[in-house]
């Protein structure tokens, strides 16, 4: 008998504050605090762009 998963939730953290538990290394490809919001933005602009061609192939259809 097939078992059917009708919600998900997933949770995770991405940046995990300051005082929960032991802090790990930066990772080697991390910008300093300046470069972060022009990073931000550009992976802004790249997700509404992946979202709106996903958006308009479902409307072609």
């Amino acid at each position: 008998m097939p078992i059917e998963i009708k919600e998900l939730h997933i949770r995770i953290t991405v940046n995990a504050p300051a005082g929960d538990g032991p802090s790990a290394p930066p990772a080697a490809g991390a910008t300093p605090a300046g470069g972060a919001s022009v990073d931000k933005e550009a992976l802004l602009a790249e997700c509404v762009e992946q979202v709106l061609s996903i958006l308009q192939e479902k409307q072609e259809r």
